[in-house]
């Protein structure tokens, strides 16, 4: 098989993305099943991580595999001074398959250009996530029904938030309508809005989260990432501009969702948790299953 690697959603087409998404309905229904073994799966986070590594080194031990990497780039030969081209070149040899957390955009693509085994992009810097969006669009899925002709509305930092900027391209394979909730500041950048006015879909942009609570099939709340920022009064001017609570949700549709990529600091109350419409802790669980489908998928084993 010829290798793949996921560094971008749009490296998938609409079908594979299916494909992917019917992957994981299964693994939610049998999680361990021995399909990886003898596979050594390298994960190299030179971000900090809790979810997506997580998750990762689960659905590989219930698929059979093996785990080797790190998770900072302080206990890596980085602090030594070794470049990416390096690492990549030298880990590839000790596996066959690298997930890669990143601060530097295009770091990802730029591995996945190096390595001779698929790469999966675990994030890079502010640009795509594209692991984290298929398991989002199996938390759509699985509570919509569907994918086709939502309405999704993006809650926070879109300027930054790789996650919005993967889970936008990717629905709008789905004639998804968009509603960009953000102070101007963190507005969704300008080749995203490109992106959708390209394929002639809708999108409003809006400062007040109450003006679109009652018309959002799925709410996707994402933080203030402080880490994005260079002047911390910058990231003090922004960092609670949205705060969803429990009494916010009175308008809300029966069906709606609350997604959240998480960790979350203070745009969720936690007076939300308790709410059936919250799913953000089921969401994180389904990043297992997703993150299964994703390695079996890859690396041409099935379930």
């Amino acid at each position: 098989m010829k290798k793949r690697s996921l560094v971008s959603i749009d490296d998938l087409s609409t079908d594979e993305i299916i494909k992917i998404l019917d992957m994981a309905k299964k693994f939610e229904k049998e999680p361990t099943q021995n399909l990886l073994n003898g596979k050594v799966v390298s994960t190299l986070f030179f971000e900090p991580s809790t979810r997506t590594r997580l998750s990762f080194e689960s659905a590989v031990s219930r698929l059979g595999g093996k785990i080797i990497g790190f998770t900072d780039a302080s206990s890596s030969s980085v602090t030594k001074g070794e470049t990416l081209n390096d690492t990549i070149r030298t880990v590839n040899s000790y596996c066959d398959i690298i997930v890669m957390r990143h601060p530097i955009e295009g770091s990802a693509r730029y591995a996945s250009e190096v390595a001779d085994v698929p790469v999966i992009n675990a994030g890079d810097g502010a640009n795509q996530h594209p692991t984290q969006t298929l398991l989002d669009l199996y938390s759509i899925r699985k509570t919509q029904g569907t994918l086709d002709n939502l309405s999704v509305a993006m809650v926070g930092d879109l300027k930054y938030g790789r996650t919005v900027h993967s889970l936008m391209m990717a629905m709008a394979r789905w004639n998804t309508t968009f509603h960009f909730i953000s102070p101007e500041e963190l507005g969704m950048p300008p080749e995203y809005k490109l992106y959708l006015d390209n394929l002639d879909l809708t999108y409003y942009e809006h400062t007040d989260l109450n003006e679109v609570s009652g018309k959002a099939d799925i709410i996707y709340m994402t933080r203030v990432q402080k880490e994005r920022f260079s002047d911390p009064m910058e990231y003090e001017k922004v960092k609670n501009a949205y705060v969803l609570r429990r009494s916010m949700l009175g308008s809300c549709r029966e069906n709606m969702r609350i997604l959240h990529p998480l960790p979350r600091v203070n745009e969720i109350h936690y007076d939300v948790d308790s709410d059936p419409r919250a799913y953000y802790f089921e969401q994180a669980l389904n990043g297992v299953y997703t993150r299964q489908g994703i390695l079996c998928f890859l690396l041409g084993a099935s379930n």
